[in-house]
């Protein structure tokens, strides 16, 4: 039996956006035509996308840090393809899987401390609900404390713990008593833990939204805290783990060992949805304690074969191919030379992050007339300036990034961590480019915003 789904996938690449608009998101579809990004991609391999025309755009946004091994690496295909012809028995519930505790042990082995016990999900925001009902379920305690700007997921026990206004209007009410704290500050946290009932303290080890790097003591003074007050410690590295810092996981950085360590993305290889909560023994059998709830927390597809072999795979990948060194190498060279550029651009006021994880923040500058047009520009709206730097960088570029987040004067990068030097080459002389047009009241920076309203007024 013969499929002809690839062939009318590819008759119908000119028609993306019009299905789109009428059966899916139609104000997304507004959003990439205003900004320009409605380039349709349809291919990819490693760090670059293939558009409609042919044109090679070189992906500095990874699927927000999906693709750490690239995109379609023939080695996750492969293996994907023999467990596909192997004709596995996979989900068959009243039994268990090979791969899944195949990718349990590795998971097991390569996280910090006595983490050793692993839940598989399928996505992020399903390994952040799973590990705090873990939380409240071991400690007997249903508070949660949280970080400002951190982004857990858009499922509403996440959003709970969400410190994104935008995303958790219209929800509310959300879960009670989740109390919001400053990132990096202790004194805010032992406040908030010193009652002696917090079941659990989440947070992003760096944060996604503004690429924000915990202060040097941060994580073993909350560690030391957690344990005080009898607080249970989960690390939220859905985005930032397996090798996006330069380490397999953020927190290897500080040597800080969380209670609970929720990951997915990367994971996945880019191929097959998934995710996973590593805790202690000690923890998982306060939840799964005896036979009568040995499903007392559980899913349909997340130990399904095709995601435990893409587990396995990229991690194999992440090794072998030496990615996480590869990280550490190609982002140092990255913000070593965004921090040259801030030295030549003053509204380039900071450079921060951590392996491919990297976030450039902007600011009002001192020169006149420079000063009255970023005051006049965030009048209008506060998220316009960004988009002088993003969009110019795939128009003229080919390069693809965004901005960190809303009402953030950042634009965040996360490459695949298989980039070489070409590309960062690519990057940094791009952006230099961009820049100088930024900072002339007459380039075509600011041509940009004008273009922007123009766009929008089309779509509407």
């Amino acid at each position: 039996m013969s499929s002809d789904i690839l062939g009318k996938y590819k008759s119908k690449i000119a028609d993306a956006y019009d299905l789109h608009r009428k059966f899916v998101n139609p104000q997304f579809v507004r959003v990439l035509e205003v900004i320009g990004y409605d380039r349709n991609y349809c291919g990819a391999e490693g760090a670059y996308l293939t558009d409609a025309k042919g044109v090679k755009v070189l992906d500095f946004l990874a699927g927000f840090g999906v693709y750490n091994i690239g995109r379609n690496h023939p080695y996750v295909a492969e293996v994907l393809h023999e467990i596909i012809d192997a004709k596995t028995a996979s989900l068959v519930q009243m039994d268990l899987g090979v791969l899944s505790g195949m990718l349990a042990e590795k998971l097991a082995a390569l996280a910090p401390g006595d983490l050793e016990a692993v839940f598989f999900t399928n996505s992020g925001t399903e390994s952040v609900e799973g590990a705090l009902k873990f939380a409240r379920q071991a400690t007997g305690r249903h508070k949660v404390v949280h970080c400002d700007h951190g982004f857990h997921g858009l499922t509403l026990g996440s959003l709970s713990v969400n410190g994104n206004k935008e995303f958790r209007g219209r929800n509310e009410p959300l879960l009670p008593d989740c109390t919001p704290v400053p990132f990096n500050d202790l004194n805010a946290l032992e406040r908030a833990l010193s009652g002696g009932d917090v079941g659990a303290f989440i947070f992003e080890t760096v944060q996604g939204k503004g690429v924000f790097v915990p202060d040097e003591g941060y994580l073993q003074g909350a560690r030391d805290l957690c344990d005080r007050y009898g607080t249970l410690m989960i690390a939220d590295e859905v985005q930032c783990g397996l090798g996006r810092t330069g380490k397999m996981f953020a927190v290897d950085h500080w040597g800080v060992k969380p209670d609970i360590l929720v990951i997915s993305k990367a994971l996945s290889g880019g191929f097959i949805p998934v995710g996973a909560i590593i805790t202690t023994r000690a923890i998982h059998s306060k939840i799964f304690d005896s036979m009568e709830r040995c499903f007392a927390h559980s899913n349909t597809f997340g130990q399904n074969d095709l995601a435990m072999a893409a587990g396995l795979a990229t991690i194999e990948i992440l090794e072998k191919e030496n990615l996480l060194e590869n990280a550490t190498k190609t982002g140092d060279r990255i913000i070593e030379g965004m921090r040259k550029l801030a030295d030549k651009y003053e509204m380039l006021t900071e450079v921060r992050g951590m392996g491919l994880m990297i976030g450039m923040q902007f600011g009002e500058p001192k020169s006149l007339g420079l000063k009255a047009s970023w005051k006049l520009l965030h009048k209008m709206n506060d998220e316009l300036f960004c988009q002088m730097i993003t969009m110019p960088l795939l128009e003229k570029h080919n390069i693809l990034s965004q901005v960190a987040g809303h009402g953030l004067d950042t634009v965040k990068i996360l490459p695949p961590l298989m980039i070489n030097d070409d590309d960062v080459d690519k990057f940094l002389t791009a952006m230099d480019s961009v820049l100088k047009e930024a900072h002339k009241l007459t380039g075509s920076g600011w041509k940009t915003v004008k273009d922007l309203g123009i766009r929008t007024a089309r779509t509407s």
